[in-house]
């Protein structure tokens, strides 16, 4: 992913207000983000951990989502898939994440959810950077293979938030 200036990734939100955009926490200090072994770049907000915020190329433009985490699961038994990146967790380290759609129906409270990684880390588990706290099956598709797939699976997602079904 090339690296974003914060400017950026404030005017690409598509599903919030442009003050809600100048409000929202940022990632941290940006020019110390790994751009290179990112697809995307999400983050939860530390003051308030129920908000996420996902930023990715799209079509030659950046887009950018704010959601909601579901409350986190309490089990450390039992396991749950990211959605995007198929990597297999402790169900409390998958989330629930819902992102309001855009127009009409968002403000009507129509949302869309699918199930992150809760760390919102997807790229950096399929590079091998970081590992799940529960084994996870050996795949036998490539980096580039995987990368596809999830970006794949994210932009579905995006469709999904980017449709003004009122």
């Amino acid at each position: 992913m090339e690296p974003l200036d914060e400017a950026t990734i404030r005017a690409s939100f598509v599903n919030c207000s442009k003050g809600e955009a100048r409000r929202l926490s940022m990632p941290g200090r940006l020019d110390e983000v790994g751009w290179a072994d990112l697809d995307f770049l999400g983050w939860r907000d530390p003051k308030a951990p129920a908000n996420a915020y996902l930023v990715l190329p799209r079509y030659g433009e950046v887009v950018g989502l704010a959601m909601r985490a579901a409350a986190p699961h309490k089990s450390q038994l039992k396991r749950s898939l990211c959605a995007l990146c198929q990597t297999t967790h402790a169900a409390a380290d998958v989330s629930l994440f819902a992102a309001r759609r855009i127009g009409q129906a968002g403000k009507l409270g129509n949302t869309v959810g699918t199930y992150i990684c809760a760390d919102l880390a997807c790229s950096l588990y399929i590079r091998g950077k970081r590992k799940p706290s529960t084994p996870t099956p050996r795949v036998s598709s490539t980096v580039d293979e995987e990368v596809a797939r999830t970006m794949a699976s994210l932009n579905k997602f995006v469709d999904e938030v980017l449709t003004d079904n009122a």
